[in-house]
């Protein structure tokens, strides 16, 4: 199983980015999926998660700004990204319970880097 992140780059402040996260493998069902984020200097920190049946939990401080969304035909979580300020700069990654017909296990993504300018 491998979980594949896209969308990270540089954008101003006050714009938007998409981020996208693929599940590949022998997948049976995917549970709960998140994005967590790692800022320079700092604890990685959770961002926003879904669950299987798109219950969605998105943290205070991007409440508002950030949505994430789920795909189950794709095995795939997105997270929009709008209003963005430059201390949303981090490493986001995505992270995801996948269940095969071996078991469970958690899997990352790559982190992908989002740097937002002043």
């Amino acid at each position: 199983v491998q979980l594949q992140a896209s969308g990270g780059g540089l954008v101003q402040a006050g714009g938007s980015l998409r981020l996208s996260c693929a599940a590949s493998g022998n997948i049976v069902s995917i549970g709960t999926m998140y994005w967590y984020r790692q800022a320079p200097g700092k604890q990685r920190e959770l961002v926003a998660g879904i669950t299987s049946s798109g219950i969605r939990n998105i943290v205070d401080s991007v409440k508002g700004r950030f949505t994430i969304f789920r795909d189950n035909a794709k095995n795939s979580v997105a997270l929009q990204m709008d209003s963005l300020k430059p201390e949303d700069t981090a490493v986001y990654s995505c992270n995801a319970v996948v269940f095969t017909r071996s078991g469970f296990n958690t899997y990352w993504g790559q982190g992908t880097l989002v740097t937002v300018s002043s």
